[in-house]
């Protein structure tokens, strides 16, 4: 690769069979990083409006020439799946083929690119370390002497991987198909499938579900014996009466269909949560007692799973543990530019999360303290305001600018999250608030970071909840997004600094600006039009408050 050069990394291989929602290949992105930075992102559902939108060959040939680059001189590197390496534009006019490989390397591999009419140069980066490697622009450089970890449904090669980052070189551990049955349990079982009411087509929305409905129920230790004992009901699809069937003989349970308030389908849910947790950590765990590294680097889509993340950081097995904000597959092409930028030896500084700036490079925000105590008024009056401000965030959390606000009580949480968004009954929604009221709530002298991101699960003292009891699980926890500091999101924090000084507001509801089904909202039309459609009462675009 040349030093000299950008790169552009791009997810965008083809699923293995054209249907109208995505099967093993979603969300498509791609991110062109400079000496370091990433100048341009994006995920594509917030172009299409598609959600987890994987049809980048279909729209890549117009993007690059809106965006000039057809003679632009930069390295390409593109991410692979299980389903295969190479890369053909609906028009032709950009092809790469990828060379097979039956093992994981260590490095990008050439391959062919025809970039319109002429070579350039391409490369291959192996999903596993695509995800790893998404790490560096929120993180900065890796730590010496690092364990990198990558758990996913399914990347190139195997669904979990390890390798050490030492005096400067990654250096493969193990890769494997060993965890499978952890993440199927999430993304291709029939029991939970039927349990949270999904289809195939909802897959990827599935994980997020059953963590909500998880902390309805208890862990059961014959729950667990049960499931394994028949092999998790995992492909009961046509047959699901197996299942009633078994439940009836060895737990005296009559179901005849799934009764998401039935109190033993919470506890299967919740058994299956907590086998997860503990299998992760003990898999962790083992890997670091060879490695004996101090930081971890945790990716792909199971480090969305915030239970596990959360007790993962008090097991106190790393000094620090990182996880980015698009672990999950959004994060691919920042990963593979990321990792053509390391190999140049370019040096990464942390950056913002909110780089999803595609078409949008131009929105600034700006606001004097009369909008902020407009926006502060209407949420005191209980009103639910929409953000649409400044770039989007990367990955799939809303993190306070392209979100909907609302003050933390039951009935606003209820309203916002399934009168507006259309979502299950049993699905949380999360708050925002600053790092001081974050340790009010939880009693906690310090606060990790990586609740910035929304990937953590904190207890909230008993003796707090009645104060924002509208974003409290039934666990008694609260996925808490921490402001620290004013630079991460000036109109947030000055618009809490106020709620808490002069309402005495400590928190608000904090949930992402879109409909179930839909993709966040990326531009100021977006956020108008959903807005509407939603019936929410007002939206901050840019810094100004817009009535509707």
């Amino acid at each position: 690769m040349d030093d000299t050069k950008p790169t552009l990394g791009i997810y965008g291989i083809q699923d293995r069979i054209d249907t109208e929602y995505p099967q093993l290949v979603h969300d498509h992105s791609l991110a062109f990083i400079q000496n370091g930075k990433v100048e341009n992102f994006l995920q594509l559902e917030r172009l299409t409006r598609i959600k987890r939108d994987n049809k980048l060959y279909r729209h890549l040939p117009d993007i690059v020439r809106e965006s000039k680059w057809v003679n632009t001189e930069m390295d390409v590197v593109f991410v692979d799946n299980v389903v295969g390496r190479s890369f053909i534009s609906s028009d032709g006019q950009i092809r790469f083929e990828a060379p097979l490989t039956k093992r994981l390397t260590k490095d990008s591999e050439e391959g062919r690119l025809w970039w319109f009419n002429r070579e350039m140069n391409g490369y291959v980066l192996n999903h596993e370390l695509a995800h790893v490697f998404s790490c560096l622009p929120f993180f900065g450089d890796f730590k010496e002497n690092s364990l990198l970890i990558q758990f996913d449904g399914g990347a190139s090669l195997s669904n979990f991987s390890a390798w050490i980052y030492r005096l400067g070189k990654i250096i493969p551990v193990e890769h494997h198909w060993e965890l499978k049955h952890l993440s199927t349990l999430y993304n291709a079982n029939a029991l939970t499938f039927g349990i949270i009411g999904a289809k195939i087509q909802d897959q990827n929305s599935v994980p997020g579900k059953l963590m909500g409905y998880a902390a309805l129920g208890n862990y059961n230790e014959d729950i667990e014996f049960w499931l394994r004992q028949n092999n998790w009901f995992e492909n009961i699809w046509a047959k699901k009466s197996v299942f009633f069937v078994s439940a009836k003989a060895d737990f005296y349970i009559n179901l005849n269909a799934f009764d998401q308030h039935n109190t033993f389908l919470q506890d299967v849910v919740a058994t299956i949560q907590d086998i997860f947790m503990r299998e992760t950590l003990m898999k962790i765990d083992d890997v670091n007692t060879l490695s004996n590294c101090k930081n971890l680097y945790y990716t792909g889509g199971s480090a969305l799973n915030i239970q596990a993340n959360s007790a993962l950081i008090e097991s106190n097995l790393f000094d620090n543990i990182y996880i980015p904000p698009c672990t999950e597959d959004s994060g691919l092409a920042i990963g593979a530019a990321a990792f053509g930028e390391w190999k140049k030896d370019h040096s990464f500084k942390a950056q913002s999360p909110y780089m999803n700036n595609w078409n949008i490079e131009n929105y600034e925000v700006e606001y004097k303290n009369e909008d902020i105590q407009q926006v502060a008024k209407l949420l005191t009056e209980g009103k639910i305001v929409g953000v649409c401000n400044g770039k989007a965030e990367a990955g799939p959390r809303a993190l306070g600018n392209r979100s909907l606000l609302a003050l933390p009580t039951k009935a606003l949480a209820r309203k916002v999250s399934i009168e507006h968004k259309k979502r299950e009954w049993y699905r949380p929604v999360a708050p925002i608030m600053l790092e001081k009221n974050t340790k009010y709530f939880t009693g906690f002298d310090r606060i990790n970071e990586l609740s910035k991101f929304m990937l953590l699960d904190l207890p909230i003292l008993d003796k707090k909840q009645h104060e924002i009891e509208g974003v409290i699980h039934a666990n008694g926890t609260s996925r808490i997004q921490t402001l620290f500091d004013k630079t991460e999101n000036p109109f947030l924090f000055d618009l809490l600094t106020l709620l808490n000084d002069q309402y005495n507001v400590k928190a608000l509801i904090n949930t992402s600006f879109n409909k179930q089904g839909e993709p966040i909202v990326h531009t100021i039309e977006d956020a108008l039009k959903s807005g509407k459609n939603m019936g929410i009462d007002a939206i901050v675009l840019n810094g100004k408050l817009t009535i509707l």
